[in-house]
């Protein structure tokens, strides 16, 4: 009887607490939705507003705004190529130096550092993501840009340079401030973002698996190669997209080391701008609606360039989990 009993009160007891859940459950899910939807308004918003500020530029100059270099403010003549083609070379540099760089030091730090310095280390590495990128722009413009002017420029310019193809690509005379520089500026900055994401996704593989491998006799090469990427490969390619988002869109350490010329010049060793460069360097500056115009409509062509990266980045990593579970 008193089993009964008791049941007969927790079953009471659930029967006054369930219209307060029921009641609840609602609001917190009309909550929820609230906080979504204010996130797409924003981004609707801002999409808006870029398309707007950017009307009157592709009105007047057509598709050719895209493919045209011309920028001169005194005859209202724009033309976004340079801009756009500084933005992909600059991150594409970014991403061949930075990526190597972070994989190492990520692997350094999962599976062959010691104890005593992983902590220290993997500290040391995101506090570069705390660095202001002002300051990278001042570190690039007296110290890095000063270094590859006098060392690297010369070398690649009397090696590379003679090279038949690939040569036009080191051509001309070494200036230290360049889209190169601009590149390993932007390299050293998402250097600690993607390290720190990949050391993160490689502790997640189970010990077992590696001490598996370990026992049947595999190298640590082997064991990277065959048990932690393949594990992991979902997570590293997040990470270089990620470093890839802010390469795109990083400002203030590329106007201080690019040279910020409004031409399209096939050699990396010299001057060139980017859309955020170009954004900082002339917005206070625009008179005019047109001049105004073009440069909100660099904005919304930065914006659609991360937006298909990203988009390209989600149906990549659909298609890696997709794999991964075939496989599995």
């Amino acid at each position: 009887m008193a089993v009964e009993a008791e049941m007969v009160a927790i079953a009471d007891t659930k029967a006054r607490r369930r219209p307060a859940g029921r009641a609840g459950d609602p609001a917190f899910r009309a909550l929820t939705v609230l906080f979504a939807t204010l996130v797409l308004l924003v981004l609707s918003g801002i999409i808006a507003s870029l398309v707007q500020g950017g009307f009157l530029a592709f009105a007047q100059f057509g598709l050719n705004f895209l493919v045209t270099s011309v920028w001169n403010p005194v005859t209202e003549k724009f033309g976004a190529l340079a801009p756009i083609y500084g933005t992909l070379v600059t991150s594409a540099i970014a991403m061949l130096v930075g990526v190597p760089l972070a994989f190492g030091v990520a692997l350094f730090i999962t599976e062959l550092c010691p104890k005593w310095l992983k902590r220290p280390l993997g500290t040391m590495i995101e506090l570069l993501a705390a660095i202001p990128s002002i300051i990278y722009g001042i570190w690039g413009l007296f110290i890095l840009a000063p270094f590859i002017q006098s060392h690297v420029e010369p070398f690649l310019i009397a090696t590379l340079g003679n090279v038949p193809g690939i040569g036009v690509l080191f051509a001309g005379p070494p200036l230290g401030i360049g889209v190169l520089t601009a590149g390993f500026i932007l390299a050293v900055m998402v250097l600690p973002v993607i390290a720190s994401v990949m050391r993160d996704v490689f502790e997640t593989v189970p010990p077992m698996l590696k001490e598996s491998a370990y026992g049947l006799g595999a190298t640590t090469a082997e064991v990277v190669w065959r048990i932690v990427l393949p594990f992991t490969r979902v997570g590293v390619v997040g990470a270089i997209l990620l470093g890839l988002g802010r390469a795109l869109g990083e400002t203030m350490a590329v106007t201080f080391v690019i040279g910020n010329s409004h031409h399209v010049n096939p050699s990396i060793l010299q001057p060139g701008t980017t859309i955020s460069a170009a954004l900082a360097n002339e917005f206070t500056e625009a008179v005019g609606d047109l001049y105004q115009s073009s440069l909100i409509a660099l904005g919304f062509i930065l914006f659609v360039i991360t937006f298909l990266v990203l988009a390209a980045a989600k149906l990549m990593l659909i298609r890696l989990q997709k794999g991964a579970g075939a496989a599995a």
